[in-house]
Order: C-alpha cells, then sequence, then structure tokens
C-alpha cells in the first residue's frame, strides 16, 4: 500500500471518528506503527491533521468555540494584563507548559513570535499557536468539549512524561484560609501534573477570584511559588500572601 493510499484511508477514519490511535490504525490497514507515525507526522507537516500522543485529531477540532471566546474575553483587560506580565517570564528556549484555562489561553499573542517549546491539553492553545514560531506538543486524552481540553489520566501522565521550565495555570479560587481550589476534580488533576513537573509554577488569577473559595480545595497555599494578578488587587491583599514567602507580580 503506497502513501497515497494510506493518506486517503488515514484521513476517511479521521473525518470519521475525528481522533485516531496509532496502535488501531497499523492494525487496521495492516501495516506497521512505524510507518503510520511516520506518515502522521507528514501530514501534520501538511496541516492535514495535529499529532496527539500515541495518535493524531481532527484540525477542525482545535478551532476556537464561540462559548471559549466568550469566556476568554470576560474580564479581558485584567487577563491581558495577566499575561503580559506571564509571558515576561518565559525566556527563549523554553519549555512551557499551558493549561486549558481561558486566562491562560490570552498568553497566546504575548508567546506566538518566540523560539519556544509549548506542551498543552488546550485545544484553543494550539489552535491559535499553530503555523507561529512556537513548537507545540498536545497532551492527549479524553475532550472535554465545554473546556475544549483533554483531560483524565492519559492527560495528566503525558505531562508527566516531560520537564518544563515554567508552568502556567488558571486557578477557579485562592485564598489564604482554604489555598488553591477548582471546580472540579479533572482540572484539580491536570494543574497538579502542570506543576509537579515544571521548574517553577506560574499561577495566573484575575483579582475577582482571590479570596473566593471553589468546590474543590486541592492544594495549601503554600503550594504556590509564583502569583501573577491585574492591578486592580488589593496592595494589602497581596502582602499577606507574600509573607507566606509567595512571590506576587502585579
Amino acid at each position: 500500500m503506497n502513501f497515497q493510499v494510506r493518506k486517503q484511508k488515514i484521513l476517511e477514519k479521521l473525518d470519521q471518528s475525528g481522533v485516531i490511535d496509532v496502535k488501531e490504525t497499523a492494525v487496521a490497514l495492516a501495516i506497521s506503527e512505524i510507518t503510520i507515525r511516520r506518515d502522521l507526522a507528514v501530514l501534520a507537516e501538511d496541516g492535514l491533521l495535529i499529532r496527539t500522543h500515541g495518535g493524531a485529531m481532527k484540525v477542525s477540532l482545535s478551532q476556537v468555540p464561540v462559548s471559549f471566546a466568550q469566556k476568554s474575553a470576560v474580564n479581558a483587560g485584567q487577563k491581558d494584563e495577566i499575561c503580559r506580565l506571564a509571558a515576561q517570564q518565559i525566556q527563549e528556549g523554553d519549555v512551557v507548559f499551558l493549561d486549558c484555562g481561558s486566562t491562560v489561553f490570552r498568553m497566546c499573542p504575548f508567546i506566538r513570535n518566540m523560539n519556544i517549546k509549548v506542551v498543552t491539553n488546550s485545544l484553543p492553545v494550539i489552535n491559535e499557536l499553530m503555523g507561529s514560531m512556537v513548537s507545540l506538543n498536545f497532551a492527549g486524552g479524553e475532550i472535554d468539549v465545554e473546556r475544549q481540553a483533554a483531560h483524565g489520566k492519559i492527560a495528566a501522565e503525558h505531562f508527566g512524561k516531560y520537564r518544563a521550565d515554567k508552568a502556567f495555570v488558571g486557578v477557579d479560587g485562592i485564598s489564604l484560609q482554604n489555598g488553591l481550589s477548582a471546580s472540579s476534580e479533572k482540572e484539580a488533576e491536570i494543574t497538579m501534573a502542570l506543576c509537579h513537573n515544571a521548574k517553577a509554577a506560574f499561577f495566573l488569577c484575575d483579582s475577582t477570584k482571590l479570596e473566593k473559595d471553589r468546590y474543590l480545595p486541592f492544594a495549601p497555599l503554600n503550594f504556590v511559588q509564583h502569583l501573577i494578578t491585574d492591578s486592580s488587587a488589593s496592595d494589602e491583599l497581596l502582602e499577606e500572601y507574600r509573607t507566606l514567602g509567595i512571590r506576587v507580580f502585579k
């Protein structure tokens, strides 16, 4: 079976299911996994699919939906303040973890011209940075349609395979009394995976989330190394965070 025939069958299978697995596709086409991986790499270079850990997905799955774009636009001024500061912490050549939060997503315009590698579970981040100077690595797994991101065990394990210079993560709530909290277990799991495998972790949190507690407390406040927030945050409150050893950027 020549490449053109394999290409047609791979794209047909991808069009039907949205995602494909290397092992399953190799069996279905009766060819080696090495050949499939090579074919996927070529098709990815041509922009016909997006490589994931262990397979590939349709390019259309990475397009930013209206609902996510709207969420990202909430408190846009504060988020851009935060993301500009966050981007300033990145050096050329860094390996960077980005989570799937709407605030972290807004870092993309500030980093797209940097020679760095980004590992992310966010489909909108992949879509926004495709064709830029940034080298991309997508953490595969089960797709959460609402969050437009990969979650679960496979996604968390993917981040565990790499070591990043910096991780940038959003957080639903942070407070002096109860530490970090999230709206779901899967979000907390990804946050912990990114932070544990990065030399430095930066929490991006607009001032509306300070001293707020969400559904699931998942880490004490001393887990936070760096906190980046906006200019509306109370100086008195931020000083209390600093006394606990947190480096605060405002």
